[in-house]
């Protein structure tokens, strides 16, 4: 039988999502101050598209007012329709290709950007219907967007992220900087 002192310094396990997937960061997308984007990549190369947590969306508790995957007149990513076994069909996004945009109900919108290159696998469409689950659970039901990226690239694509060590420096160097925070 295990004593207490035993029980007390087991940590706990980790969660699914550090267990299986690596977290990459991208900090102040676009020139844009906090902007910061997380992309869960799992070792069969799909890429989970997130909100960092220091994203301003996450912070002062905001509230979404709307979530719009329309990107332009000709281009909405709910029409993203992909097929078979190598994903036909999907629309190929480039590092900086936006996949939505939110609006918070101080009337603050934000372009959320794809990150990576690679093919659109499927889009979050349950945050439409429950935007509070982006707040919520960011990582997990709230994701953005799954991309795949292509497989002579999905080693080159991690070249231009942060790991979590070198995107937690830029917060704080970030915060150091700035008198007021993000």
């Amino acid at each position: 039988m295990e004593s207490k002192e035993e029980k007390d310094t087991e940590a706990p396990a980790p969660s699914v999502i550090d267990r299986y997937y690596t977290r990459w960061y991208r900090a102040d997308i676009k020139g844009k101050s906090c902007e910061d984007h997380c992309i869960l990549q799992h070792s069969n190369r799909i890429c989970v598209i997130t909100l960092a947590e220091t994203h301003p969306i996450l912070q002062n508790g905001r509230t979404i007012k709307t979530i719009n995957y329309q990107i332009s007149n000709g281009c909405s990513r709910l029409n993203n329709k992909v097929s078979g076994k190598s994903k036909r069909g999907g629309q190929f996004l480039t590092d900086f290709a936006p996949l939505c945009r939110i609006t918070c109900t101080d009337e603050t919108e934000y372009t959320i950007y794809s990150c990576i290159r690679g093919r659109l696998l499927e889009v979050n469409e349950a945050i439409l219907e429950r935007p509070t689950l982006l707040l919520e659970k960011p990582s997990t039901e709230g994701y953005i967007a799954v991309i795949l990226p292509k497989f002579e690239e999905s080693k080159s694509i991690t070249e231009n992220l942060l790991t979590r060590e070198q995107f937690e420096g830029v917060v704080s160097k970030r915060e150091s900087d700035q008198p007021q925070p993000c």
